[in-house]
């Protein structure tokens, strides 16, 4: 096999090796509840737009690396009406061929080989291949339950003092915990004058189910250090689209545009057309996409108590924390789940060392595959004994 050391120390993706693949089930219909993808459609709306700017000849050649001036425009409008940020429409934004991409380059941009990166643990399984790419060390952030938020006493301080970037995301995936302004303030008062830097990965911002989701950038000073990823899949339905950006400190924002230059020739104008239509008209559709997952949260915790199974709070996001049985672990869960009960969900040990013995289950499967995965789950209720 022809590879690089570097790539060769990276294990691989759990959700580029697992997606796709066929699955060996028992004998009821497969529930597949192990990845976030939407279940819902696109509106119409963006549908439209999206078809008719396919036929614009501009769109079949290329665009300006860094995005049009309207589909950044919309990016500051929208900001500027979510959350009261005001962002600079050249300095601040930089639009991502999906979230993923900026989230696992943006070591590459700012980080020097050596210095720590700060990973949040649970926390998205590929932040840390973006940290070995560049040769960087990754640190753990543990996040303890119930509420799985940062405790910067509790990090040793001489990692501290050599980390370059920590990694944040609320509503978090895989715990489905959620941040206050509070959260961000101290997280900004913490690194402020430092050379430390702060992502805040806000891929599930529509879903708060208990008062709107903040952005990091409404914290004072937050501009100095952070910036914020934003993507449109999970609140638009728009994840096959793969369109997403990120916001706030300049010196950042610029490091990524100049990593993108070298390595691709800017974004699909058609794509971007679509994106800025559904940010300037479908504020409404969050609220209905909140909504909808907020029922199903409200329903599957209801179940899960009555039969007194254990899980995490879901304050936000679209997925549900579930403790393991006394005598499994993850992965061993995941398989009796498979082959007793036809149902399909994510281990918890690629999310952290702290996810062994949890289990991340997905929302976003309609409302009848809900009903009856968790009426199969309830069944499971003398194994948690």
């Amino acid at each position: 096999m022809v590879i690089s050391d570097r790539l060769a120390q990276i294990p691989d993706s759990y959700f580029g090796k697992t997606m796709g693949q066929k699955v060996e089930h028992g004998p009821l219909p497969l529930i597949n509840m192990a990845v976030g993808i939407p279940d819902g459609e696109t509106p119409k709306g963006i549908i439209d737009c999206f078809a008719e700017a396919l036929r614009e000849p501009s769109n079949q050649k290329y665009g300006a690396f860094h995005g049009k001036e309207t589909f950044k425009q919309a990016i500051v409008d929208f900001y500027k009406r979510q959350f009261e940020v005001s962002l600079d429409p050249e300095d601040e934004v930089c639009i991502l061929y999906g979230t993923k991409n900026g989230l696992v380059g943006l070591p590459t941009c700012i980080v020097n080989p050596g210095e720590n990166v700060l990973l949040p643990d649970p926390g998205y399984t590929d932040y840390k291949a973006g940290v070995l790419l560049a040769d960087a060390r990754p640190q753990s952030l543990v996040l303890e339950p119930p509420y799985y938020l940062p405790q910067w006493d509790k990090v040793n301080r001489d990692i501290l003092q050599n980390t370059k970037l920590v990694y944040l995301t609320y509503p978090n995936n895989p715990t489905g915990s959620v941040a206050t302004h509070a959260v961000f303030d101290e997280a900004i008062a913490q690194f402020k004058g430092t050379k430390t830097k702060i992502v805040h990965d806000f891929a599930y911002s529509a879903f708060g189910f208990d008062e709107k989701n903040p952005s990091i950038l409404q914290s004072e000073d937050a501009k100095d250090l952070a910036i914020e990823v934003f993507s449109l899949s999970k609140g638009y339905n728009m994840s096959g689209f793969r369109v997403g950006f990120a916001v706030g400190n300049k010196d950042i924002i610029q490091a990524m545009k100049k990593y993108q230059s070298h390595t691709h020739a800017g974004m699909f104008g058609a794509l971007q057309d679509a994106a800025a239509y559904a940010l300037n008209h479908y504020d409404s559709f969050l609220d209905k996409q909140n909504e909808t997952f907020k029922r199903r949260r409200d329903m599957f915790e209801a179940k899960l108590k009555a039969a007194n199974i254990p899980f995490e709070p879901m304050k936000g996001g679209i997925f549900l924390w579930l403790h393991t049985p006394p005598t499994y672990d993850g992965e061993a869960f995941v398989q009796y789940l498979l082959q007793k009960q036809s149902i399909l969900v994510a281990p918890g040990i690629p999310f952290g060392e702290h996810g062994k013995n949890f289990v991340r289950i997905s929302l976003a499967v309609d409302d009848a595959s809900l009903e009856t995965a968790v009426q199969r789950i309830q069944d499971l209720k003398h194994l948690y004994a």
